[in-house]
């Protein structure tokens, strides 16, 4: 079968592989309450990399995804997500949480904060032990870039799951976006700490300046655009920011961010970005989940990795939850609102999996802790509806008992 075949052909076959695998599992399984399609394609990324198929089908594996056929698929994943993160960043919605600044700002860094402080803990202790932290770390990033991991909430998921939920347009649903949202830009924010090279810094100095600059005269453009350019602009404005971020010393990913921070959400419309965001997660997300399933190890054993998910799991969730439950004792919130808001805020999924891949990237972790921070990303976000769904059948049935 091998005999013959062009790297288009193997390519193809990969891309089978890609989109069949997880769509059979979601259809075939019925996993959609526990287990969203987003979340079982990444799933499929660990199970068809090298832990998984690659130790079980070693020549299949190797034949597939050989490295010609990996920077293909590499150059995909890369564009993908910078898409992605722009339109995470356009959504973001600071406007709203300004002008519920108190509530937000304790929630948000309550929520942000108390599980940051258990995840450093717990990479505290992933310290005393070898094969955890990355060749290029300094301690306190490796310590900060897990922490914060553990504190991470992903908000495009989050949007998905509280739509399944039927709760996004309630008035919880907007109160837990106003949070998540800020929590999203102290995420980028301490990334971009965590990736300060010392050695570049007359380049970082310079793209923030140039940054800021570029940003005013975009600005200025794209409101003298009309829609229908803005969305082509817009993907230029993506690819210029994200390679003076790589440039830098900072990464592509943190650019990308920035480009769609910078851009009001009202210069679009909104059916169209659901749009676009559904398709880019449908057409070519999968891809990227398949080469984050590619850097998956475990070379410390497989028991080990399991131990340590487990463990960034454990400091996650309750991290997460103490804080949310603080913020609402202080806010005086009603029975049952903590619980529920602090379980729809430890989602990981996504943003966590994007942050873990920078932070591979840049050698501050091993791929053996990239691997139990990817599981600890799927077992939380496994968790979030089951636990979530039952409690807010709960809360309502009490409001409609206290009307």
């Amino acid at each position: 079968m091998h005999v013959g075949m062009s790297t288009t052909e193997i390519f193809l076959i990969a891309m089978l592989l890609i989109f069949s695998v997880p769509y059979l599992i979601w259809r075939l399984f019925k996993t959609d309450y526990y287990a969203p399609l987003v979340v079982v394609q990444i799933i499929a990324g660990i199970l068809l990399g090298p832990g998984v198929m690659g130790a079980i089908y070693p020549d299949y594996f190797a034949f597939v995804f050989n490295p010609t056929v990996i920077h293909s698929l590499n150059g995909i994943a890369w564009w993908s997500v910078m898409i992605f993160v722009m339109i995470a960043g356009i959504e973001l919605d600071l406007k709203k949480a300004w002008e519920h600044r108190r509530e937000s700002f304790i929630t948000a860094s309550l929520a942000l904060g108390t599980p940051l402080l258990t995840g450093c803990i717990a990479a505290a202790g992933l310290l005393l032990y070898s094969g955890w932290i990355g060749p290029k770390a300094y301690t306190w990033q490796f310590v900060l870039g897990v922490g914060m991991a553990c504190a991470v909430t992903a908000l495009p998921i989050l949007i998905l799951l509280m739509e399944k939920l039927e709760v996004l347009r309630q008035p919880i649903g907007q109160r837990i976006l106003r949070y998540a949202s800020l929590d999203d830009v102290a995420i980028w924010g301490v990334l971009a700490i965590i990736l300060l090279d010392w050695t570049r810094v007359g380049r970082q100095a310079a793209f923030l300046i140039g940054f800021s600059v570029a940003t005013f005269l975009f600005r200025k453009l794209m409101v003298w655009l009309e829609e229908k350019d803005r969305w082509y602009v817009s993907l230029i404005w993506l690819a210029v920011c994200s390679l003076a971020a790589d440039w830098a010393g900072l990464h592509f990913m943190v650019g990308a961010f920035l480009a769609g921070a910078v851009m009001d959400a009202h210069w679009f419309n909104q059916e169209k970005m659901d749009f676009l965001r559904h398709n880019v997660l449908l057409a070519i997300m999968p891809v990227y989940f398949l080469s984050t399933g590619l850097k998956t190890n475990w070379a410390v054993g497989g028991t080990v990795v399991f131990a340590a998910a487990a463990v960034l799991l454990v400091a996650s969730v309750v991290g997460k939850l103490a804080g949310v439950h603080v913020a609402g004792k202080i806010l005086k919130w009603e029975k049952g609102e903590a619980s529920i808001i602090g379980w729809l805020l430890q989602t990981k999924a996504l943003i966590m999996i994007i942050f873990v891949n920078i932070l591979l990237d840049k050698q501050i972790i091993t791929s053996e802790t990239f691997t139990a921070l990817l599981l600890m990303a799927i077992a939380s976000t496994m968790l979030t509806v089951p636990i979530v769904y039952p409690k807010l059948q709960r809360l309502k049935s009490l409001i409609f008992k206290t009307k």
